[in-house]
């Protein structure tokens, strides 16, 4: 149910704020009107498809106050957009952030500048084009042959995309762009599968945060061995620069562990759904292996229409008005770029359809503002550019295999867990 008549219970404190408590902060707040309760999400729902609850928040209460989550959803594109130019208002260093406790400390995503930057410097070379095609693509390529073959060797009757090469293949060129030596790829997905299930834990599950303490404590180990090594033996990959950076033990392998997190969960699931989308416009399909200049374009559209990252968290610092709609100082805000992605409003007509020739835009699947992901080239590269151009230069008729069903899941994070497909 959407009230636009309840006022939001907002609270600074995990103690129940009163009527009068609620009046008083209400009183003192900019000029503006109180956010709309939306009191009746189903996340069950929303993790098998949020995109009809998204529509249904833009057109109704594009800022609401969710209290199931105890944050403002913001799910409109102008205000996802605001939000993310003017981190001195909101904040990135959220004080209740389920990234901080997966990971086991605070990685730069949830720090503001100069604290952000700071992190960040080391890793911008590494990450820069001239680095990603230089040095990278060619990384990126062989370990594309190598699970191409290992998805042949299933068959056309067994192979699943995601299992048998956008998983694999985005946890080797991780292991490997990081300098995870010894680090099998195998060890890489259950980390990366433990801190994402953390980062999405908004319900707080006991069981998820016991599967991350177990992933940290593996990978504190693993860099336990690895920084000193890259001390002694730098080399083009993260952790090297990491480790030669001067920055604290603690940072480095905070950042380590949120490269591990989003560096397998966006490739791995934009090769899925690259493939899905272009299953789904056969038109397209056949423009983009007919013209090998339009897959940067696929690969553009179809992180636009099915972001791995749905929503991340922001906190705000003074008490703001944000397109009308009032908001304390130490809010939890959520940025659902999920459904900012998908504004007709900024997109226009047909935004929830996969379109490569649509008008460009931007969008904020890779974030925006001070955060935009450092890894956005890498994944360009990795996926747009070698990944799925090569799978369809090997598999021309490659498909979904209608006798086997995929699976959606999450909206936190979102992505197929299973792509059955098959050729002839």
């Amino acid at each position: 149910m959407i009230s636009t008549e309840a006022r939001c219970p907002f609270q600074h404190s995990s103690a129940t704020v009163d009527a009068e408590s609620a009046e008083r902060s209400a009183a003192s707040s900019p000029s503006g009107v109180t956010a709309p309760v939306v009191d009746d999400l189903d996340f069950q729902a929303m993790s098998r498809d949020p995109y009809p609850t998204y529509d249904r928040l833009r057109t109704e209460a594009p800022i609401a106050w969710v209290p199931q989550l105890n944050k403002y959803l913001v799910t409109s594109y102008s205000a996802c957009h605001a939000i993310e130019q003017e981190q001195h208002v909101f904040s990135a260093n959220v004080s209740t952030a389920t990234m901080t406790r997966a990971i086991g400390a605070q990685p730069m995503l949830r720090k503001d500048d100069p604290e952000h930057a700071a992190d960040r410097a080391p890793i911008n070379p590494v990450l820069r084009p001239k680095s990603i095609k230089d040095v990278w693509a060619p990384v990126f390529a062989a370990n594309a042959e190598k699970y191409l073959d290992e998805l042949a060797s299933r068959g056309p009757a067994q192979a699943d995309l995601n299992d048998h090469y956008a998983a694999p293949l985005a946890a080797q060129n991780l292991a490997d762009l990081l300098g995870l030596k010894g680090v099998s790829v195998d060890q890489v997905r259950t980390w990366s599968q433990a801190f994402i299930a953390g980062m999405g834990n908004v319900l707080d599950d006991s069981a998820i945060w016991e599967r991350c303490e177990a992933a940290v404590s593996e990978c504190d180990e693993q860099l336990a061995e690895l920084i000193p090594f890259y001390q002694l033996h730098p080399d083009a990959s993260m952790i090297s620069a990491l480790s030669n950076s001067g920055l604290p033990l603690e940072n480095t392998a905070a950042n380590v562990k949120l490269t591990i997190s989003g560096g397998m969960n966006e490739p791995q699931h934009m090769v899925t759904n690259m493939v899905w989308c272009l299953q789904h416009r056969s038109d397209q399909r056949q423009a983009a292996l007919s013209d090998t200049a339009l897959w940067p374009a696929v690969f553009d559209e179809a992180v636009r229409l099915h972001s791995p990252i749905g929503m991340y968290p922001r906190e705000t610092t003074t008490d703001t008005v944000l397109e009308g709609i009032e908001l304390p100082a130490g809010a939890g805000v959520g940025v659902v770029v999920g459904s900012a992605n998908r504004d007709e409003s900024h997109f226009g007509p047909g935004s929830s359809v996969f379109d490569l020739f649509r008008p460009k835009k931007p969008h904020m699947a890779f974030g925006s503002g001070v955060h935009l992901c450092a890894g956005h080239w890498a994944a360009k590269a990795a996926i747009g550019q070698i990944a799925v151009p090569k799978l369809y230069a090997r598999f021309p008729d490659l498909r979904l295999d209608s006798a086997r069903p995929a699976h959606w899941d999450g909206w936190v994070f979102r992505g197929l867990s299973n792509l059955p497909v098959t050729w002839n």
